[in-house]
């Protein structure tokens, strides 16, 4: 369904029944809601939650803001990387502004928020901006944003940044097969066939590159965020894993010691993806963490 979130046309899927607490999960760069698996969200309904999914601004069904222009990607991140500030069409915390809209156009007053990858420094950013609506955040694989962090291996970041060989459904879902071999789990099981499925069920959905670039230009100009993570009030939980080489562990263990109390849990043999396996890994810390936090009022 459609909702108005901070002046946008936002798709979000809500799921678990309105009287249970509110679990609010932010996808990563350019990644729709449906990139949630399956089996993630129903453990979360049987754990007693209301799951809220939403397609981020730019990406899937939500408002796509091609008026902004696609950034030059090469230009901003040497500027990033000599200190100049990056100019982006908007920012993260113009996302988090989304999140919290969704929160409003549903009537969820506080909300459990969960973030992966890009999604992690939204969550944050929701965290920093409405501190008393949000009963406990969790970031995984996701950063802190700080300056001197390291980023992914030359391989990897080229193969973030390639482009489909062709415009069909195939060409693209072998590129985004290729790229998920060069950031998945070495640890776990990479079924193609399923991921290749999900991936053209995704592109049949929306394919949408040009809000990918802006969501990427918004990332690189964040630059503020790490040191802002000490106002950060909510119980946390960091995941990250100990072999992703998109996001590398060091940026979660970052995260973690920037935000007071926060637990890291580092899982062995995970990259940048959400496999069978990662996936119960990752319900493992987050099932209690949830439960533990302050319910709402």
């Amino acid at each position: 369904m459609k909702v108005r979130a901070n002046n946008l046309a936002i798709e979000v899927e809500d799921t678990g029944g309105e009287s249970r607490p509110a679990v609010l999960l932010v996808m990563g760069l350019g990644m729709q809601l449906v990139a949630w698996p399956p089996e993630f969200v129903q453990a979360l309904v049987d754990a007693g939650f209301r799951v809220i999914r939403f397609d981020n601004r730019d990406i899937g069904l939500s408002q796509h803001l091609d008026h902004l222009g696609v950034p030059n990607l090469l230009w901003e991140s040497l500027k990033l990387r000599v200190g100049m500030p990056v100019k982006a069409p908007y920012g993260v915390h113009d996302m988090a502004a989304d999140a919290l809209g969704v929160l409003d156009a549903l009537g969820v007053d506080k909300a459990h928020v969960v973030g992966v990858s890009m999604g992690g420094m939204v969550a944050q950013r929701v965290a920093l901006a409405a501190p008393s609506r949000v009963l406990s955040l969790a970031s995984i694989m996701s950063s802190s944003g700080a300056r001197y962090l390291p980023g992914p291996r030359a391989h990897v970041l080229q193969a973030l940044l390639a482009r489909p060989q062709g415009t069909s459904e195939e060409a693209i879902a072998d590129h985004y097969v290729h790229l998920f071999r060069v950031i998945g789990s070495p640890g776990f099981p990479l079924d193609e066939a399923a991921l290749r499925e999900r991936i053209l069920a995704g592109v049949r959905r929306s394919f949408h590159p040009a809000g990918t670039m802006r969501q990427l230009a918004a990332v690189g100009a964040d630059t503020g965020r790490a040191d802002d993570l000490a106002r950060v009030q909510a119980p946390t939980l960091v995941v990250h894993g100990i072999d992703d080489p998109l996001v590398p562990y060091v940026c979660g263990v970052d995260t973690a010691r920037r935000i007071r109390g926060a637990k890291l849990v580092g899982v062995p043999g995970m990259g940048h993806d959400l496999p069978p396996g990662v996936v119960d890994r990752l319900l493992q810390p987050l099932v209690p963490h949830l439960s533990a936090a302050a319910q709402p009022a």
